[in-house]
């Protein structure tokens, strides 16, 4: 069903990478996230959230920056331990804490010299500008939905993203103690499309800004588009609802592996959500971006 649909949203869908190091740990941890390009000059869109992340890099590091600064003054004092903790509520730093983050964008464009991200104010969407670049590594460009009022209840549509992390081209420099992009290893993440019905519009006061899809959204497709079978964009995945069903199990005797056991289980409905098409295009055009509507593709 989703096929041609597919080979078509995938020319201008493209991963971020993402990779962390935590406070509390060694370990260097990878993520993803989506973008796609809505016109031919270098502006893409994708979640806020995803892009909260770019832009919060350089300040995450420089406050981990200032925190070792200051702890190094008290590496020979007898109160290091205390001095530590002051510092670690001081800069608002835990074991859970991100102290570096670094993005890439894989066959975006060539040789980009700069980044302009526009967040929007409520919803969980940003545009992202590329500037001064060489080739684009894209091809095509979304078509939106033109006609919103064909998302209606019980349409089958598919989404595509990046959800689960492969690439394994970064590491730890050991001499500067940073973790870092390399040349070696693999650089590409496979995307996955999921697909699903309308469940329900989700609106606020000034209408409806999300669509709920009857599966979820899984972690990295965020930013990724949501369309139908010709390629038409309806949305963007943005996070996934966690629904309780209320048909709690609470310290029920059952028999497993031919032995009695009480469990107990508490079921919930995981369900995707989008960016509506219409918050997608009013944003595009407040921020007087070219973008290119269609009633169908083919």
């Amino acid at each position: 069903m989703f096929v041609e649909a597919i080979e078509r949203v995938d020319q201008f869908t493209r991963p971020i990478h993402f990779i962390a190091r935590y406070y509390g740990g060694t370990d260097i941890i990878p993520g993803t996230g989506t973008l796609f390009f809505v016109n031919e000059n270098g502006f893409a869109v994708t979640c806020r959230h995803v892009a909260q992340q770019i832009l919060h890099a350089n300040q995450i590091y420089e406050n981990y920056l200032k925190f070792k600064g200051e702890l190094r003054r008290f590496e020979r004092d007898p109160g290091y331990e205390t001095q530590r903790q002051f510092l670690e509520a001081k800069y608002k730093i835990t074991a859970e804490t991100p102290i570096r983050i670094l993005s890439n964008f894989i066959n975006c464009v060539d040789g980009y010299k700069s980044l302009t991200i526009h967040l929007h104010p409520t919803q969980d969407l940003a545009i992202v500008r590329f500037r001064d670049y060489g080739a684009k590594l894209y091809q095509g460009f979304a078509h939106f939905l033109k006609d919103s009022r064909q998302v209606k209840q019980g349409r089958y549509l598919c989404r595509l993203g990046y959800p689960f992390p492969e690439f394994t081209n970064y590491k730890l420099n050991k001499a500067t103690n940073d973790i870092e992009w390399i040349k070696e290893g693999r650089i590409h993440t496979p995307s996955f499309p999921i697909d699903g019905i309308i469940t329900r519009h989700i609106g606020e006061n000034d209408g409806t800004v999300s669509i709920e899809m009857s599966t979820p959204g899984l972690r990295g497709q965020s930013g990724g588009p949501l369309f139908d079978r010709n390629g038409l964009i309806y949305g963007m995945q943005s996070a996934t609802r966690h629904l309780h069903l209320g048909f709690d199990q609470v310290n029920r005797e059952v028999i497993t592996e031919g032995r009695r056991k009480r469990v107990s289980n508490y079921p919930f409905l995981n369900v995707g959500q989008c960016v509506h098409v219409d918050v997608i295009k009013n944003f595009l055009r407040e921020k007087k971006i070219d973008f290119y509507e269609a009633d169908q593709i083919g």
